[in-house]
């Protein structure tokens, strides 16, 4: 297993401060193996992964969003290190805001300006200056239907400069999150508002109050004058004389500014003959200004002029400008089906389709572009998803690189996903792929990735247009243009479920694209000539159907994220779960075909515990396929346990028993193999006269039946002991049940090999010894009625002792495990015969019993650490078969003739006694 990698750690950023949406550049250590491994990337707690390019594993590329914290670290998390720290900070400089009541240095001339649009003459309101946020709070919109709200507030509305303006719906519309205490501080906000707006109102009475006193003394200084001369009615007074000055200072005022008013109204006469004149060769030029700007592109422009004429001359009744207006009509109708022409064009950005709609709205196509413009887009892309099906199965897609949309430059939309590292979690057991593996990955592999690209690049902008036709942004939310906006919302309402409907198309035709390539079995019989055709295709195997799934969940990820509801993404799921219940089943299929293969890499060297290298190999064969497992089995946000499904369990409880027996049945075979299947160079001889021969086995010989039964029989122990129980405990932890069944059954296996083996082995050796004890016996014509006295114990019996002890160097050789139970059993066999031949004498003399009880007392002591409970039966029956010995003498002389045999034997039968079984060295 590799070592875990160190967390990311952010030594650097540059710039260290800035505004939203700067670009940086981000440093420093393990920041990731490549962008699959990057997961999670966040500047002052905004999450910024969407916008991140990584670049090597010590730089990656952003944007920093708009967060809400001025100031806050650099995080960066990966799949292979988790969660990563930060050594520097970054500061978010925000952009400073001027409210409506607030002191400014800039100048806003409220002069009057002319609307080319509507031929009127338009005043800056300053309500057209109002703030966004008069609240001066964050604003937190809720997710209230506007449904619910004009049922609610009948007539109403949120704008607060609307003549209908309802407090309580401005506050819904964008305060429904908001706490009690943002609230609280918005009432404080609006207070200190009134309160500068009356400071203001009140400064400007305090600047001109000295001016009011002056006018107000001097008033009153004439009032007293008059009063006290009492001449206010009299003529000739100073009130007379007053109001005369006053009446001549009028008539010379009069006579001054007649001459400039004159000349003013003549020049206002002036100005608007020439309006009306600029307003006719604006007409008679317009048809050639269409046409060039129509050429140019300048739609804007075409639809101003046009705007402006139809206000000057839409209603005209002067025969010349109804010809001139009716060509006009015509080149503005050729421009419709234009840009209708233009809007349904494929392929073509979001950008360009919203433009070429608000242009038809402006010149009021008749029928919804929108709507026409939403159908092509989903014909044209169930279209690209066929062909991407078609030019697969033609043959014509031959590389990587094949079948890139026309005119679309962007990078794969799963350039993440990694096959290397889906090859990795592969069975090691496959051979390594060359340096040109990519165009050996199979054709339905390279499929699902471009079916996924093509999903993934034209989806997310056909849910955007729609997004933008039910929510009205396709137009302005300004002026004359609100009756289109609520004309497009009335629309979409009305085709919901014909949009539901074409999104059900779209995921239904990835699915029945992606089964027909995977699981054509899946599809009904008369939709296999539609979607399927890749019956010639290669069978894939559990590392590529893992990779599918990835990429399978990659889409079905990018399709969550638009926020398309879960009932029409469900048929992606219940593909993902087919997905993953297949390749758990393929995957146990394929490790069956490559545990066959392990006997072929059996080269029978053990270790010191007699084991060779073919069951560690067959644990690990299972381990990494328990392994590859770990991605088809991850339960993903809204997936289920395949392995909680009974029918899922009962079929993976199967093949892991199969697989089990698979191996044991290597084994059967490998035991079953004759010498003539084996290497015969460095073969040992069967000759078992001589355990010199077995100081040890080495690599690279052959050994014989018999030492493979032996090995073999050693291997079976250790995978009772040691393999089985430890896949036990992997299979528990990778979700497996049945594991128990799985482990008997294996367990049952094992023991069932076991036993044969051991009885073919011993059949093999213990039948000699016992054959060759009879024939021994009675060489020379031996009679035990007839012979001498015993001198000591005769050759056969040393004979059957020597092939005992060669029994014992082969099997000490292997497994000193194996000797007492082999032991055992020869021991057992050899005196099961003794005590048959003794059995068989119908009388013994003095001398014959005497032989007869030294050799069974020889024998008997010699192998006394091997003897169970049946060789002590056989050996006590045997000697009860003999005539007792009564004579002093005679059990003086067995005893001296006993402790001869030992003390000659001794060095032989060194080997029986416990203490002396040692390791062999290697």
């Amino acid at each position: 297993m590799s070592r875990a990698r160190q967390p990311p750690l952010v030594t650097g950023i540059s710039p260290k401060e800035g505004a939203a949406w700067t670009k940086v550049t981000i440093r420093g250590e393990n920041l990731g193996t490549g962008p699959a491994d990057l997961i999670g990337l966040s500047i002052c707690g905004h999450n910024c992964l969407l916008t991140a390019e990584w670049m090597s594993a010590s730089k990656i590329v952003c944007r920093v969003g708009p967060a809400k914290d001025d100031k806050g670290e650099i995080i960066v998390t990966t799949k292979s290190g988790g969660l990563g720290t930060s050594t520097v900070s970054f500061k978010l400089i925000r952009p400073e805001r001027i409210g409506i009541l607030d002191q400014s240095a800039v100048w806003v001339d409220e002069m009057n300006y002319y609307d080319m649009r509507t031929d009127r003459n338009k005043g800056i309101s300053p309500l057209s200056l109002r703030p966004s946020n008069p609240l001066g709070i964050e604003i937190d919109k809720g997710k209230i239907p506007q449904k619910d709200m004009e049922l609610t507030f009948p007539g109403m509305s949120g704008d607060f400069t609307s003549e209908n303006f309802s407090a309580t719906l401005y506050l819904i519309e964008n305060h429904a999150g908001s706490s009690f205490e943002q609230l609280k501080m918005a009432a404080s906000n609006l207070k200190k508002q009134a309160t500068k707006k009356n400071e203001g109102s009140l400064a400007y009475v305090k600047g001109g109050l000295s001016t009011f006193f002056e006018a107000q003394d001097a008033l009153s200084a004439i009032h007293q004058r008059l009063e006290s001369d009492g001449t206010e009615k009299v003529e000739g007074s100073m009130t007379q004389r007053l109001e005369n000055i006053l009446n001549r200072a009028s008539d010379t005022a009069d006579t001054l500014f007649q001459e400039v008013l004159g000349r003013k109204d003549k020049a206002d006469s002036t100005r608007n003959a020439l309006n009306v004149l600029q307003r006719f060769k604006f007409l008679f030029n317009l048809p050639l200004n269409i046409e060039r700007n129509i050429q140019k592109g300048d739609y804007d422009v075409v639809i101003n002029d046009y705007e402006k004429a139809k206000s000057l001359f839409g209603n005209t009744e002067v025969p010349v400008f109804k010809k001139v207006y009716a060509e006009v009509e015509t080149r503005i109708g050729a421009l419709r089906s234009l840009l209708l022409e233009k809007l349904l064009q494929t392929p073509s950005t979001l950008h360009d389709q919203k433009r070429y709609i608000r242009y038809l709205s402006d010149l009021h196509a008749p029928g919804d572009p929108a709507w026409q413009c939403i159908y092509a887009q989903h014909k044209w892309i169930l279209q690209l998803m066929q062909n991407c099906r078609d030019e697969f199965i033609s043959g014509q897609r031959v590389g990587a690189g094949a079948l890139d949309l026309e005119g679309d430059t962007r990078p794969s939309a799963l350039g993440r996903l990694s096959h290397t590292a889906s090859l990795k979690r592969g069975g090691s057991l496959r051979t390594p792929r060359p340096s040109t593996w990519r165009f050996e990955t199979p054709q339905q592999v390279q499929f699902v990735e471009k079916l996924s690209d093509v999903v993934i690049g034209q989806l997310p902008n056909f849910w955007k247009l729609w997004i933008s036709y039910v929510n009205g942004s396709l137009f302005s939310e300004t002026g004359e243009k609100s009756g289109q906006v609520e004309k497009s919302k009335k629309n979409a309402r009305q085709r919901q479920n014909d949009f539901k409907k074409m999104i059900e198309e779209l995921t239904n035709r990835l699915v029945k694209l992606v089964r027909g390539a995977l699981l054509p079995t899946t599809l009904p019989q008369g939709e296999l000539s539609l979607y399927g055709g890749w019956e010639n295709k290669t069978e894939l195997t559990g590392a590529w159907l893992t990779q599918v799934i990835h990429t399978v969940r990659g889409c079905h990820e990018a399709l969550s994220a638009l926020e398309i509801p879960n009932d029409l993404l469900q048929v992606i799921q219940d593909l993902l779960l087919e997905l993953r219940v297949h390749c758990l089943m393929v995957t146990l299929l394929h490790t069956t075909e490559d545990v066959k293969r392990l006997a072929e890499k059996e080269d029978w060297v053990v270790d010191n515990e007699g084991i060779t290298s073919l069951p560690s190999q067959f644990e690990q064969c299972m381990v990494q396929m328990l392994q590859s497992l770990k991605e088809p089995l991850e339960i993903k946000p809204g997936e289920i346990n395949v392995l909680q499904l009974d029918q899922v369990q009962d079929q993976a409880a199967e093949l892991s028993v199969s697989i089990m027996k698979v191996f044991i049945n290597c084994l059967h075979q490998l035991s079953t193999k004759t010498d003539r299947d084996m290497d015969t160079s460095h073969n040992i001889s069967v000759d078992l006269s001589s355990p010199d021969r077995f100081s040890g086995i080495q690599e690279g010989f052959s050994p014989t039946s018999e030492q493979r039964l032996l090995i073999i029989l050693s291997n079976c122990q250790y995978l009772e002991r040691h393999t089985f129980l430890n896949l036990a405990d992997h299979f528990e932890k990778h979700g497996f049940t049945g594991t128990e069944k799985i482990t008997r059954v294996s367990m049952d296996a094992v023991r069932d090999l076991d036993r044969k083996l051991f009885d073919a082995y011993i059949e093999r050796r213990a039948d000699p010894i016992a054959g060759s004890l009879e024939p021994g016996i009675y060489a020379g014509y031996f009679d035990w009625r007839d012979c001498q006295t015993p001198t000591g114990v005769r050759n056969y019996l040393k004979e059957a002792l020597v092939n005992i002890i060669t029994v014992h160097a082969e099997v000490f050789t292997v497994s000193k495990d194996l000797v007492p139970r082999v032991l055992s059993k020869i021991v057992e066999s050899v005196a099961d015969e003794m005590c048959r031949l003794m059995q068989c004498v119908s009388s013994f003399s003095k001398n014959g019993a005497l032989q007869a009880r030294l050799e069974l007392c020889s024998l008997r002591d010699a192998v006394a650490t091997y003897l169970n409970a049946d060789s002590n039966s056989s050996f006590k029956l045997a000697l009860d078969a003999l005539p007792q010995l009564h004579s002093g003498a005679d059990k003086k002389l067995l005893e001296e003739l006993l402790n001869k045999f030992k003390s000659s034997m001794q060095l032989q039968l060194t080997c029986f006694q416990p203490s002396c079984v040692q390791p062999v060295k290697r």
